[in-house]
Parts: structure tokens; C-alpha cells; sequence
């Protein structure tokens, strides 16, 4: 029995894979479950236009990700922080700091694509790297300096 999986299933397939299972494991476990449906004439072109749309969509935001990379390449980031001795933060830059900075630049990002191993806690100039898309990143200079 051929059948298009409709989600994931261990040792079976992935999403919108055309597999062949046997009769008994298709019809008792698979379509009841609605973890697949059959491999009719209509159902594989639906599972076509589905994949070509979500191809379509993924370019989509793939080339909004690269022109907001090309933008943000050249942008540079100031923050003013109070300093102790040997030139220690009291406190520390977060990716929340980043944001807001680059908001009050006009540039909106959200904070959860910024990536930022480990708050910055001294003075310095730092490169921070910014996730836009699954295959575009971009980078930012962050200069921390003393109040």
C-alpha cells in the first residue's frame, strides 16, 4: 500500500514522503490515526502544489532575510555603561541592551535573533552575530563604552 505521511514517523519516513508500508500497518494503525493518507492521483497533486508553495514561501523570506542583512552589515552600535575598577561593568550588556539600541537606530530586530554567547561584562568593541534567516546571519559591531 502506498501512502503520503502527513508527520514524521520513526524508522518510516519524514513529512510529505511518498512510502510504501504493508496493507495491515496502513490501514490499522496510519489512516486511522490520520498520520497519513492515501496515495491517490489527487493526493499527490495536492502534496506537489503544497510543496511548491512552501517552497515559494521559504525564497520569500529568504531574500527579506538577505536584504535586511545587507542593511544591518554596516551598522555599528554604542552603548554607555558606569564602570568600576579595571574597567568591569556594574551590571552587564545583554541582547535586550542590543535591541533597544538598534530600535532607537530605526533598525527593528527581535531580540531572540540576536546571539550573544555570554553577556558582555567589559569595556570593548564586540562583534555580535545576528540570526535572520536558517542560512543568513549577519554581523553587528557593539562597542561598550564608559559613561
Amino acid at each position: 500500500m502506498k501512502v503520503i505521511l502527513r508527520e514524521d514517523i520513526d524508522n518510516l519516513g519524514k513529512s510529505g514522503e511518498l512510502v510504501t508500508v504493508k496493507d495491515g500497518f496502513g490501514r490499522n494503525f496510519l489512516l486511522p490515526r490520520k498520520k497519513a493518507v492515501l496515495a491517490s492521483e489527487q493526493n499527490l497533486r495536492q502534496l506537489e502544489h503544497e510543496k511548491s508553495v512552501q517552497t515559494a514561501r521559504s525564497a520569500k523570506l529568504k531574500g527579506a532575510a538577505d536584504e535586511q542583512a545587507k542593511k544591518l552589515g554596516n551598522v555599528k552600535v554604542t552603548i554607555k555603561r558606569k564602570v568600576g575598577e579595571q574597567d568591569k561593568l556594574f551590571g552587564s550588556v545583554t541582547v535586550l541592551d542590543i535591541a533597544e539600541a538598534l530600535a532607537a537606530q530605526g533598525q527593528q530586530v527581535d531580540r531572540r535573533q540576536l546571539h550573544l554567547a555570554e553577556p558582555i561584562k567589559s569595556l570593548g568593541s564586540y562583534d555580535v552575530e545576528l540570526r535572520l534567516h536558517r542560512e543568513v546571519t549577519a554581523k553587528i559591531k557593539v562597542d561598550v563604552v564608559a559613561e
